[in-house]
């Protein structure tokens, strides 16, 4: 059973539907005793980072997920989910989850592409990502596969060895973090057509060692 996270960061119908796709069963619960004893965990989310810890930390949740985490389960990370499990959000100055060390960071705004023409903010749309290590959640992924992306800020993570893919949008930044048995997506796997489908089908799979 894969346990999907709520804590009002939306988000989560569509991952559901997805998992469905797959042909795994799944349950949508702010609890944090089921959260802290979870099978499978995933953590979604859209919107700003200074909300979501606020609704993490009056909840429980923050340290359920912790706790599930420290347990070894297989946790996946979504969108903003990825990002507050860094140390430190620049979007509303928000102290995060800590999970990994390392800072969330803002895209400029005067970023160009390559022929000059000023790219828009939020990084909106599909994109590529470059596996930068082998990942199981990865198999059966073509590099030329692409994933869709809704995002003004970047996880920047401190320690290069729990970068698993980088994209590049005006900058190279980490789109895929994780260590152990933690992985967590900047793009939106259950947006992402065949691509996000097989992402979310290996991670349903994938027993970390």
């Amino acid at each position: 059973m894969i346990t999907i996270i709520d804590y009002e960061a939306g988000n989560l119908t569509s991952v559901a539907r997805a998992l469905v796709k797959t042909g795994h069963e799944c349950v949508i619960t702010g609890d944090p005793e089921k959260i802290a004893a979870a099978e499978r965990l995933i953590f979604p989310g859209v919107g700003a980072a200074g909300a979501a810890m606020a609704s993490l930390e009056r909840s429980g949740i923050d340290a359920a997920i912790s706790v599930a985490v420290g347990r070894g389960i297989p946790v996946m990370g979504i969108c903003l989910g990825t990002q507050v499990i860094l140390e430190e959000s620049s979007e509303n100055n928000a102290r995060c989850l800590g999970i990994i060390k390392g800072k969330v960071l803002p895209f400029a705004l005067d970023m160009v592409d390559g022929s000059g023409d000023r790219l828009k903010i939020p990084h909106m749309g599909w994109n590529a990502v470059a596996m930068q290590t082998p990942h199981p959640v990865f198999d059966g992924i073509d590099p030329e596969d692409r994933f869709y992306f809704v995002h003004s800020f970047y996880p920047a993570p401190a320690d290069p060895s729990t970068v698993i893919a980088t994209t590049d949008y005006g900058v190279t930044f980490a789109s895929v973090i994780g260590f152990a048995n933690l992985v967590a997506t900047q793009f939106h796997p259950e947006k992402s057509g065949r691509a996000g489908l097989r992402i979310l089908e290996n991670f349903c799979r994938w027993n970390p060692c």
